[in-house]
């Protein structure tokens, strides 16, 4: 197993397939304009194949197809068929805003998806509209009950910000246990688009820890085998079970196994990195598979990247990037490098 200098693991590879989005949420896409990818610079659905088989003949195992909106890119189920045929494939995911979920979920799951995780940040519309400025609110409802009725296991993932949702982190929990799903809260990241990112927005897992116990009583850690896994999950006094994303106030760079490739093929080896490897030129150059994998195999043993750690030693933290930088370099976007 290849590990870098951290003796951390090439485990996970997300894999962004479009930067586009149909919604504009604030804490990502909060700008009314945006630098798009250049459409002839967007991988191909074979080109995205072979390089996840390069990644899992270095022992990535782990495949989250993210976006933008993934599903917005046409005819996903060929993609998921296609990388589903890849055994060294053993955990095939989908994380997705959930408008167009109703409509591919039982296509995806037959193409071989395994998992779905769903963003839901509220369960208000008006409160959607103002957070996400849509009002397709019962499309996502109606995408979570399809990804149940198609045989998915489901996690709701829910950005927590104080002063937008904080209040309701009990209804989200009653939520997800009445659609057999199990809810992650995720502390507000300053990471890409969230421009108006501020310290006193962000909700910590103490305190979500501490409202849902108000409710419910002891709340106790589950214990798990997979220190790479970004959430640390919790179990209600009834068995209920959920998860907390601790990325701001409790990074877990020390254990993080994954990286993403953004939709035209260039490799983060973290979420906070500035700059990302180039794989598209060289895939499409000729390189053979030995060679891309000389590439990604050297590249990520020389890893030290610890970027959420160091944000949490910054004085006056601010947004890690204003307006003028992002539009610079649209790869620093959350949208693009697969969030």
């Amino acid at each position: 197993m290849i590990t870098d200098r951290l003796r951390r693991p090439l485990g996970s590879l997300r894999v962004s397939v479009t930067d586009r989005c149909n919604m504009r949420c604030r804490y990502c896409m909060p700008e009314q304009e945006y630098v798009w990818l250049p459409k002839e610079s967007i991988l191909t659905f074979e080109e995205i194949t072979r390089l996840v088989a390069v990644f899992t003949s270095l022992g990535v195992a782990k495949v989250r197809l993210t976006g933008g909106e993934p599903l917005l890119r046409h005819d996903l189920p060929t993609l998921t068929a296609m990388l589903a045929g890849n055994p060294g494939v053993r955990d095939l995911a989908l994380t997705t805003n959930g408008v167009l979920l109703a409509k591919h979920a039982a296509s995806l799951r037959q193409a071989g998806l395994g998992r779905v995780t769903v963003s839901l940040d509220t369960l208000r519309p008006d409160r959607m509209r103002e957070l996400a400025r849509t009002d397709r609110h019962a499309d996502v409802l109606e995408g979570i009950a399809a990804a149940r009725a198609a045989g998915f296991p489901l996690k709701l993932n829910t950005v927590v910000m104080r002063g937008v949702n904080e209040d309701e982190l009990v209804d989200l929990i009653e939520f997800g246990r009445e659609h057999d799903a199990e809810v992650r809260f995720i502390e507000y990241m300053d990471v890409g688009g969230a421009t108006a990112w501020a310290a006193e927005q962000v909700v910590s897992q103490r305190e979500i820890l501490d409202a849902l116990a108000t409710r419910y009583g002891a709340i106790t850690p589950v214990t798990t085998g997979d220190l790479s896994a970004p959430a640390e999950r919790f179990r209600l006094p009834d068995g209920t079970t959920f998860g907390i994303v601790a990325s701001t106030t409790a990074p877990f760079c020390r254990s993080c196994d994954r990286s993403r490739l953004t939709a035209d093929g260039t490799w983060f080896l973290c979420l906070y990195a500035e700059r990302g490897i180039d794989l598209r030129e060289q895939l499409r150059s000729g390189a053979t598979d030995t060679e891309l994998a000389e590439r990604i195999t050297a590249t990520w043993r020389g890893r030290t990247d610890r970027g959420a750690e160091e944000r949490l030693d910054v004085t006056d933290r601010a947004p890690l990037y204003q307006v003028d930088g992002l539009r610079a370099d649209p790869h620093r976007e959350m949208h693009t490098r697969g969030g």
